[in-house]
């Protein structure tokens, strides 16, 4: 921004593993990019996306990638995002921004890490519930999945990933892609009023 070159701004990490979303149309899920993400207070404005994240050794611990704008009343009454830093920006892991970048230049594609399931994105209630159908009528639970070795069925409600609660089908996808394909989880799921646990072994997809 503004032309100017080589800057640095400073500021503190005040959160870990901060599950958010950017892009793309949260309806459809289309294009909608995915992170456990780093929080911190340093200002991080429109245009440094995609720079680096240092510690106090000037060691890279993650990527920016997203701000959180103030909203700002009109005269109509509407809310509308204001651009700018206001203390709340967010980074890509290192981690997780290393493994994409070597599996690009590896295979020319990223992949990401899927258990085979449809999430009803609609649902209001606590926890990630699986829904009763996939996308043009097809199984909710793909069939020879990594869903449906673990056990997991429509209608389920999945309310923890290695004991950790989430609160709904987007917390849930981004804990699943803060880890690799061929990852074991443990997820909590709650059905007919009973919780069960299910084991998973994390799938692949392809990035579009």
């Amino acid at each position: 921004a503004f032309d100017l070159s080589n800057t640095v701004t400073a500021g503190i990490i005040s959160a870990t593993g901060r599950p958010i979303t950017a892009g793309g149309d949260k309806g459809s899920g289309s294009d909608i990019s995915y992170v456990d993400a780093l929080q911190t207070d340093a200002p991080i404005n429109p245009g440094n996306s995609g720079g680096p994240l240092l510690d106090s050794r000037a060691r890279v611990i993650g990527i920016n990638s997203a701000i959180r704008g103030a909203d700002k009343g009109d005269d109509e009454g509407e809310r509308t995002r204001q651009s700018g830093s206001i203390g709340l920006g967010f980074a890509i892991p290192v981690n997780q921004g290393k493994r994409v970048a070597e599996e690009l230049i590896r295979t020319g594609h990223a992949t990401h890490p899927v258990i085979g399931v449809t999430l009803d994105m609609q649902y209001t209630g606590d926890g990630a519930r699986v829904d009763s159908k996939g996308e043009d009528g097809k199984p909710a639970v793909v069939a020879g999945g990594p869903g449906a070795r673990a056990g997991i069925r429509p209608g389920d409600v999945i309310t923890k990933v290695d004991g950790v609660r989430v609160h709904g089908g987007d917390e849930l996808i981004i804990k699943i892609r803060a880890h690799r394909p061929g990852d074991h989880l443990s997820l909590t799921v709650l059905r007919d009023a009973r919780e069960h646990t299910l084991d998973v072994v994390l799938g692949s997809a392809s990035g579009s």
